[in-house]
């Protein structure tokens, strides 16, 4: 069934606090796709203004961006 998608989750809020942002605020969708076209062990510039200026992509990282990206689409009808 789609239970798949719960245990993928895993650690809830783990993308913010690596990204250094409150759980309250949203993660833009633009420091996502950024993060996804960065090839890992890259130094990105954050191309928003939430969180720090430069990020580090690590594997977990993107990991943790794909799938938010990838679970955005599925509240949509």
């Amino acid at each position: 069934m789609a239970y798949f998608i719960q245990r993928a989750i895993g650690k809830k809020g783990a993308l913010h606090r690596q990204l250094g942002l409150p759980a309250s605020q949203r993660i833009p969708v633009t420091l996502l796709r950024a993060i996804k076209r960065a090839r890992i062990g890259t130094i990105i510039k954050n191309p928003t203004q939430a969180g720090p200026k430069y990020i580090k992509v690590t594997p977990l990282l993107k990991k943790r961006a794909v799938l938010a990206l990838t679970l955005r689409g599925f509240h949509r009808k």
